[in-house]
């Protein structure tokens, strides 16, 4: 559940210092920031503030990375005042965009339980939009996803607060913080609403391309909720069965209606919105394997079709050379990575490659000693 850097190059290690985020560097980009957001006003200045608060959360990602806890925790400081500041800003006090940020920031300086007050406070006062609002799923889903990525198992994770969030937001009521318990007649209210949400956005025509491109952001965010509401009260087959036929619908040639029904059997091609819904489904492949006992097979099937259609996914291809690691044999790899290198000019499996060779290098160094 990360973030894309905002003007930022991933840092290039040397011996003794880091290159990226140069002091001169952070000073222009500061300037720049702070003399734009005093020029623009409404949704200019909330979109500005997005892009500068995702700039800092890239700044506290690099410090986790390079596992610097005295830099982690000045940046920490630093970042958290900005988004304070931020969202005392008029203009910004009710964008949930921003809220979200700011929870997420918190969450990953290690400060869960600030964290969950403050998306707590952002879905209390967020309205009762449930899956109809953009923002709220958006908001919810994260919220889900970190508190998934907490669990040891799946053992009691119908009860969880990753539930509890789904649940609330299919309700489409006022937002109730986690109190320990989940009802399960609310559950299966859920699972309808979601179902139901669903067959609706199949069963709808965007009236313009701008209207597409927000419902197709919905869609992500909606399959999104509803696979990981089903992975935790169902099961993993549950869930991969949602991404299974929303990929099939956005991979349908063009939309076509059933006489008698009325469905559409497809809509327009929408590649963002399949790419997004590939990488939540290869994301939770991965995380399922981390805590339970599943065949590696499906995901890296998944990720290898995923590799050849996006081959510029940073996140896909971290996840392909992550479950690579564990393969004793180079060769498959190394023919895969030569198969997508001559069908694509993107640079990125050539540079995947090669940190793929240097993780090989470090594993059979480490053994030899």
């Amino acid at each position: 559940s990360g973030w894309n850097s905002v003007g930022h190059m991933d840092t290039m290690r040397r011996r003794r210092h880091h290159v990226g985020h140069c002091r001169e560097g952070e000073e222009f980009l500061h300037n720049v920031f702070h003399v734009l957001f005093q020029l623009f006003s409404g949704k200019e200045k909330a979109n500005l503030s997005i892009c500068w608060l995702q700039y800092e959360i890239s700044k506290v990602v690099q410090c986790l990375q390079t596992k610097n806890k005295k830099k982690l925790k000045a940046q920490g400081r630093k970042s958290k005042k900005l988004a304070k500041n931020l969202l005392k800003a008029p203009d910004n006090r009710n964008q949930l965009s921003l809220w979200k940020l700011y929870a997420y920031l918190e969450w990953l300086l290690g400060n869960i339980d600030d964290a969950r007050k403050v998306f707590d406070t952002a879905l209390c006062t967020a309205g009762t939009g449930g899956l109809k609002s953009p923002q709220l799923c958006s908001l919810s889903l994260l919220y889900a996803q970190l508190e998934v990525e907490l669990l040891e198992s799946l053992e009691g994770a119908v009860t969880s607060r990753a539930v509890h969030i789904l649940t609330k937001l299919a309700e489409s009521g006022p937002y109730v913080p986690y109190s320990g318990q989940v009802l399960s007649v609310s559950v299966l209210k859920a699972r309808k609403t979601y179902d139901h949400a669903l067959r609706d956005y199949w069963g709808k025509t965007p009236a313009s391309d701008q209207d597409q491109v927000s419902d197709a952001n919905q869609l992500v965010n909606l399959v999104g909720c509803y696979a990981l509401f089903q992975y935790l009260t169902v099961g993993i087959d549950a869930a991969v069965l949602i991404y299974a036929q929303t990929s099939a619908k956005l991979e349908a040639p063009a939309p076509q209606k059933c006489e008698n029904t009325g469905e559409n059997l497809g809509i327009e091609n929408l590649p963002a919105a399949l790419e997004a819904v590939t990488v939540l489904h290869t994301n939770l492949l991965r995380f399922h394997m981390n805590i339970s006992v599943y065949p590696l097979n499906p995901l890296r099937e998944a990720l290898t079709q995923a590799l050849r259609r996006y081959p510029s996914n940073q996140s896909l291809w971290r996840s392909y050379i992550h479950i690579q690691r564990k393969s004793h044999s180079a060769s498959k790899a190394r023919r895969f990575f030569d198969g997508v290198t001559r069908s694509t000019d993107s640079l990125e499996p050539w540079l995947f490659a090669i940190q793929a060779e240097q993780m090989r290098k470090n594993l059979i160094e480490n053994v030899q000693r």
